[in-house]
């Protein structure tokens, strides 16, 4: 404030020495510009500026019903149930239960009587003979049979563990879902179960 006070004192003093000398005082908008080239400031901006990084968090779609439903194959089945029955959706999980749904029906007919794993359980057939009315609710009466009989919790606390397979298979052999037991597992089949889609009808579409 003190050194623009000093330059405007400075003008004044030039405008009375110049009406002393008879030279015409400077306009309004000349007092202006002089003042303002006195006073200029400047300042540098960068060409670029660098902006914060922003942090976004990864979204992931975890599959439902309709996922598997709309892939109709025994693996999709294999998935559905264990989503069903709240288990990990491993491999080694999916690669056990395609595996005994090959025990209990053949692969390439798989959706049999809609009852994949011959299921006893609200399929209105003993011994695994029932059917159900489409595969989804096979798949549901699969995974409640499981929670709700005593004799599959090995089963059930192999698959949430997501267990080595020969430790589920070995509760499937021994839990009194077949009467054989599969021969005590001599009868099971290790080789790869191959993709087999089931007709949209068994799926109630």
């Amino acid at each position: 404030m003190t050194a623009t006070r000093g330059v405007f004192a400075g003008l004044m003093a030039v405008c009375v020495g110049l009406l002393a000398a008879g030279a015409t005082p400077p306009s309004a908008e000349e007092e202006l510009e002089q003042f303002a080239t006195a006073n200029a400031q400047s300042f540098v901006v960068r060409a670029s500026v660098d902006a914060p990084e922003v942090m976004r968090d990864d979204f992931g779609a975890t599959p439902g019903y309709e996922t598997f439903i709309a892939g109709g194959t025994n693996h999709d089945w294999a998935k559905l149930v264990l989503l069903m029955g709240e288990f990990p959706l491993t491999d080694s999980n999916v690669t056990v239960v395609t595996r005994w749904m090959r025990q209990e029906n053949y692969v390439d007919a798989w959706w049999t009587r809609n009852n994949p794993l011959n299921n006893g359980w609200g399929s209105g057939g003993g011994g695994g003979t029932g059917t159900y009315v489409h595969l989804v609710d096979a798949a549901e009466n699969a995974a409640e049979a499981l929670h709700t009989l005593p004799r599959y919790g090995e089963i059930v606390a192999t698959l949430q563990a997501s267990a080595p397979t020969e430790e589920v298979e070995r509760a499937i052999w021994f839990s009194g879902w077949a009467s054989g037991m599969y021969n005590n597992g001599a009868h099971w089949a290790y080789n790869e179960v191959p993709v087999v889609q089931a007709p949209p009808s068994a799926w109630g579409r």
